[in-house]
């Protein structure tokens, strides 16, 4: 009898949350695929560019991310909240996709012209000038592919299908084409290339299978969302800025191998993580419909991503030296170090993601998680300048970001605590 109603539970909780796991399932999926695409390809590239041309790479499009950041401009998060709470009305849906896509296409233009007179007027990016300007064809892709509207309406698997598919179609290129280190343009074009192509098709299935017609509309009605938005670009911005820095920094103070040194460490961080990081995005739209057991929900959530937080920095630690060689080679060994390093900023990545998520946004207290990224952001430039200034080593840079982890999750808890925020979710 008990069997029988422990399997009902099961079932009907699976049924009541078909739609949330779903969700979770593409988005980890997604990112996973992702992060194993260039990690499988890293020994090729590795070898066959060096490490010197793909740090270069990795330098050339940590830059763009810069602008790709300026022109996301913290859209999604209100963009995806739209569209979940709208989906049956087809004119909100074209008018947040429409107003979307012209904000972006205005900050696009704003990015290319401070892009274009940055790389002309530094010397050491001129002149690796065509490299930079094909990565930054990228940029386009975040335009013309809305993630954000297929998380919205709960289809992420779209976008997996999309994103694998194109990926793929990549790969005869790269193995045919880069065959040697003079290849590197010929690499971040293919890369490129097929990037845009996935992007159109996302664009052309949202107006031909969605019916729904993307347009300009005047810059009075996208005023609305840039300052809706704003929040959010300040918090993204600032890790963005601050991840990417980590990159920028090595690459200006010491060498391209110490960049791709840093990359290969970061890209097997990033593997086991993703399969814990998609919880909170694909949990999102069902946490904030809830009506009652808030707090209970949350904190359940919070106490299940430390558990995993610990078994990923265990099975970094077990296992990332042998991973490293496998990947790198016996000359990229130095890397492991880094990988120690950085795996411990999980905690603060699953935590201080779960209280923006859940806390913050739903209790209309998002300005938090902007002064949270504040609060991160000066304690990595901090202790990543004074570090590269003291001891010129490059375990610095990734104990800075650890470090400026540590300091979002002790704010975070903080301003939950004194401002009693979870009781406050609960009085909604």
């Amino acid at each position: 009898m008990l069997m029988s109603d422990a399997k009902q539970r099961i079932k009907s909780l699976f049924f009541n949350n078909k739609k949330v796991l779903e969700n979770y399932f593409f988005m980890t999926i997604l990112q996973i695929l992702n992060s194993l695409f260039y990690l499988l390809i890293y020994p090729y590239l590795i070898r066959v560019l060096g490490a010197e041309n793909y740090g270069l790479y990795v330098f050339a499009f940590s830059i763009v991310t810069y602008f790709i950041t300026f022109i996301d401009f913290g859209f999604d998060l209100p963009g995806v909240k739209k569209i979940a709470q709208n989906l049956e009305d087809s004119n909100v849906k074209k008018d947040v996709l429409s107003s979307i896509f012209t904000a972006k296409i205005y900050m696009e233009i704003i990015s290319f012209i401070i892009f274009s007179s940055i790389v002309f007027a530094v010397p050491s990016i001129r002149s690796n000038w065509l490299l930079f300007f094909i990565c930054f064809t990228q940029t386009l892709t975040n335009i013309l592919f809305p993630r954000w509207y297929f998380q919205g309406i709960q289809r992420m698997r779209v976008v997996t299908y999309i994103q694998l598919g194109f990926k793929l179609l990549s790969l005869p290129f790269i193995f045919l084409f880069v065959k040697q280190r003079d290849d590197l343009l010929l690499y971040a074009t293919i890369v490129s290339f097929f990037s845009i192509l996935g992007a159109l098709t996302a664009f052309l299935i949202i107006r031909y299978k969605e019916n729904l017609l993307i347009s300009l509309v005047p810059f009075a009605k996208v005023k609305k969302y840039v300052r809706e938005a704003l929040p959010f670009f300040a918090t993204n911005g600032l890790n963005v800025v601050k991840q990417q820095s980590a990159v920028v920094i090595l690459g200006s103070f010491f060498s391209m191998k110490d960049v791709a040194l840093y990359d290969l460490a970061n890209k097997i961080f990033t593997v086991p993580t993703v399969l814990v990081a998609s919880i909170n995005g694909a949990l999102f739209p069902k946490i904030v419909g809830l009506k009652k057991n808030i707090a209970a929900t949350i904190k359940k959530i919070i106490k299940i991503e430390n558990i995993i937080g610990v078994a990923i920095v265990l099975f970094l630690i077990v296992t990332g030296n042998f991973i490293i060689k496998l990947m790198g080679g016996p000359d990229m060994s130095e890397a492991f170090p880094l990988l120690v390093i950085l795996s411990f900023g999980i905690f603060g990545q699953l935590t201080v993601g779960a209280i923006g998520y859940f806390i913050f946004i739903p209790s209309g207290n998002s300005v938090y998680i902007a002064k949270n990224q504040l609060v991160a952001f000066i304690t990595f430039f901090v202790f990543a300048i004074t570090g590269v200034l003291v001891s010129r080593s490059i375990w610095v840079v990734p104990l800075a970001l650890t470090l400026s982890g540590v300091s979002e999750l002790i704010y975070s808890q903080m301003v939950v605590q004194n401002k009693k925020l979870l009781s406050k979710l609960e009085e909604l």
